[in-house]
């Protein structure tokens, strides 16, 4: 090629300047030079130089050992070469039998596949991939486990710190819940969870392994295990993982796995509400219209390959895990419960008959306490029992509250007490009523719980006339009746001020 460019610029350049001199001093060439290709009046062809391979004087053998009967392997045609006095590599005995298997092959691919569509509920496919993802705030290897419908394309994923056989097994079966039943096979790839031996050049049967059949026989399917090193085989479950890396993983970082499980579902829910670029139809909609109705019910029942783990909750209804402790609801307390840590990082616990009762997620780290406010409600006490809180919450609630507790204060060690006892009324009666029968305790000087609850008997028989507008407030309130626009129900912001002076003053 080059040559062809040099014999190209001199024949331009000769042509200006009619000098071998000038045109050599232009183009940076030795005269000589110039002088050879002006000479030649044909353009230069490239001929490109055939160097003799150590191989050629055995191509003939080689071509023999590879075809029937003997059909040698590479290695093996290597070493009988060796035998005959072939000095070079192996390299060029591989080049040559790959240019042979393509002759013998009639120039077709190997690579060359036939695509097979399943019918609706007979395949599902069930494999996974890693990625790299920020979960709260480093860096974490997640497996990403995926199965898909192989007729409509309808997808579901989820996330996981192992890939372990606990992992592979609540992979699948929480999959196929996703999908809401099972198919009648799934094709899978072969890791030693799912299959012990599968070799492509014995006769022998595929062996799987125990627990992956127990497992399929759990949900009434078939396994399939994959030709090794064909990936092409099980392509319709391979091909989304590159897309969910690029549209769903890069750029996003997510506070914890629970989050990331959540909003994984998500997208590729939403996924499969697009076309499918190869059925040109919306998976969803392929999926209800087709194919949901072929599918095997689920099993009634988890099939799990250890026993759950027991452990007594405390009486502040915490459970201890791998050094941490969580709480669970109240009703709990002091009871035996079980529970199992799968995907590495999610809790399920269950009650003593191995009911699910719920999930939590494992802290990342050690010697916590981490505790739901909604696990305490049904023993939680409405009313504090800090003095300080009570006499906030006392003057709050009640107008007359601050009042109250200056002269209790000077007929008890500990008015607020009493004050507590006080607002535990309010369950019963409305605040505006228990407020103004506080003002008629100050009136009298009645201040302890007992004679305030003769106050309250006073009331109930009618002994007692109270301001009628909030008698009538409580009335409409319990009924649900009020009405915006009635002026008889408004009251004047001015009733709120000194209510909001005297909490400011404590």
């Amino acid at each position: 090629m080059k040559k062809l460019q040099d014999w190209a610029a001199v024949q331009e350049v000769y042509k200006k300047t009619e000098s071998i001199r000038e045109t050599a001093r232009i183009l940076g060439m030795s005269r000589n030079t110039v002088r050879k290709l002006i000479k030649e009046k044909e353009q230069p062809t490239y001929k490109r130089t055939i160097y003799k391979s150590k191989i050629d004087s055995f191509k003939d053998q080689i071509i023999k050992w590879r075809c029937e009967p003997y059909c040698f392997n590479g290695t093996r045609i290597f070493r009988e070469l060796k035998k005959r006095g072939y000095t070079g590599s192996i390299g060029p005995v591989y080049r040559y039998l790959h240019k042979i298997d393509d002759d013998l092959s009639g120039n077709i691919s190997p690579k060359a596949t036939v695509r097979h569509e399943s019918p609706p509920g007979d395949q599902a496919q069930f494999d996974w991939t890693e990625y790299q993802v920020i979960v709260g705030e480093r860096y974490r290897t997640v497996y990403c486990f995926s199965l898909i419908l192989a007729a409509s394309r309808k997808k579901s994923i989820c996330f996981s710190l192992k890939a372990d056989a606990d992992a592979i097994y609540e992979a699948i079966q929480e999959l196929f819940t996703d999908l809401g039943g099972v198919t009648l096979e799934i094709l899978i790839d072969n890791p030693t969870a799912l299959v012990i031996t599968n070799n492509p050049k014995s006769e022998e049967e595929i062996k799987y392994n125990p627990q992956a059949l127990l497992l399929a026989r759990h949900l009434g399917t078939e396994l399939n295990a994959c030709p090794c090193y064909w990936p092409r085989k099980k392509g319709k479950v391979e091909r989304p993982f590159n897309y969910i890396e690029e549209q769903f993983i890069k750029g996003n970082k997510f506070a914890s796995m629970t989050e990331l499980n959540q909003r994984g579902k998500t997208f590729v829910n939403e996924w499969c509400d697009e076309k499918h670029s190869t059925t040109k139809r919306i998976p969803n909609e392929h999926y209800l219209l087709e194919e949901k109705v072929c599918l095997q019910p689920l099993p009634r029942t988890h099939f799990r390959i250890k026993k759950l783990s027991d452990r007594i909750i405390s009486p502040d209804c915490l459970i201890s895990i791998n050094s941490n402790k969580y709480s669970v609801p109240a009703k709990y307390a002091c009871k035996k419960m079980k529970f199992r840590v799968i995907y590495g990082f999610r809790i399920d616990i269950y009650d003593s008959k191995e009911n699910f009762v719920l999930s939590i997620e494992e802290a990342d780290g050690k010697h916590g306490t981490y505790k739901e406010e909604s696990h305490y409600e049904a023993i939680a006490t409405k009313f504090s029992t800090s003095i300080p809180q009570i006499k906030r919450d006392f003057t709050s609630m009640f107008s007359n509250g601050l009042t109250y507790l200056e002269k209790a204060s000077r007929k008890f060690d500990q008015p607020t007490r009493q004050a507590r006892r006080i607002m535990m009324y309010s369950e019963i009666y409305e605040v505006g009523i228990l407020d103004q029968l506080i003002g008629i305790a100050i009136q009298r000087g009645t201040l302890s719980v007992k004679e305030f609850k003769g106050i309250l008997k006073e009331y109930n028989n009618g002994e007692i006339s109270l301001d009628k507008s909030l008698e009538d407030d409580a009335e409409i309130k319990d009924k649900g009746q009020y009405d915006d626009d009635d002026p008889d129900l408004l009251r004047d912001c001015s009733y709120y001020e000194k209510n909001i002076e005297e909490v400011a003053t404590l």
